[in-house]
């Protein structure tokens, strides 16, 4: 497949068969073997991010309507499609006409452990979108890392990668067993089960310390933290809520959580 220069001429391609679209249309579809590892960003605000960020850019699809943005650097492959090859692509109904392929960062537990951990485990979190929120509070309140469980959503999922707004190219988010999480307590990191109701051994969130290394577990968004996870934890950590409601949505909670632990940090 040639490269172009970002302002040089480049034919449309029209054929919904292009090895390249293929391979969009798979990054999209999370089909890694397919996409052989790439993943698809779409929209000028995750582009710009991506690049702000340092990610590497493989291939940069643009719309027959529409220009090359000029942050795309001189030497990425450029592809030109057609409106209709374009939309049968990508995810949104309503594209913006630009999409990519890039090389996703790839973290290890070392890069979560930096400093004093402030570690946000999702623990069997189904909800993208949840996902991707907690991933931009964990960047937003000073976080050093992510780690979801086997069975959570990927943090690259569609969904998710919207409602990072970019953080997760930013933010390390890394894959580990339940071995390897209950293994960050011989590191000093302290596990957190975070509940949404409050007994004797639950200590409420602005009395709970956040300013030694920690790691906050949230659950499933239904049946919340399994009992593997319930068994492996320090402490039991709520948030007090004086309105007649059982529980916080996933994201809010761990954003309030967060937040908490900025704060607390901030004025140590």
């Amino acid at each position: 497949m040639p490269f172009f220069e970002k302002n040089a001429t480049v034919s449309v391609v029209s054929s919904r068969a292009n090895g390249r679209v293929k391979q969009l249309r798979a990054a999209f579809a999370g089909q890694a073997r397919l996409s052989e590892g790439m993943v698809a960003i779409e929209g000028d605000h995750l582009l710009d991010e991506a690049l702000r960020s340092g990610m590497v850019l493989k291939t940069v699809f643009v719309s027959e309507r529409r220009e090359v943005p000029k942050s795309v650097p001189r030497g990425v492959e450029v592809l030109r499609l057609t409106d209709e090859v374009f939309a049968s692509a990508v995810e949104t109904r309503s594209p913006q006409g630009v999409a990519a392929l890039m090389v996703p960062p790839v973290a290890a537990m070392d890069d979560v452990l930096r400093g004093t951990p402030l570690i946000l485990i999702a623990a069997g979190l189904q909800d993208p979108g949840n996902l991707g929120t907690l991933v931009r509070s964990a960047e937003a309140f000073g976080a050093t890392g992510v780690v979801v469980t086997p069975g959570t959503v990927s943090a690259w999922n569609q969904k998710a990668l919207r409602a990072s707004v970019g953080s997760v190219f930013r933010m390390p988010v890394v894959s580990a067993t339940a071995e390897e999480i209950a293994g960050l307590k011989a590191r000093g990191v302290r596990l957190l089960a975070t509940v949404g109701f409050e007994d004797g051994e639950t200590v409420a969130a602005q009395e709970m310390d956040f300013s030694t290394a920690c790691a906050l577990m949230i659950g499933n968004e239904g049946a919340g933290l399994a009992a593997e996870w319930m068994e492996m934890a320090d402490a039991r950590v709520t948030i007090p809520c004086p309105g007649p409601v059982e529980s916080l949505n996933a994201a809010i909670a761990g954003s309030l959580l967060l937040y908490e632990a900025s704060r607390q940090r901030s004025g140590r």
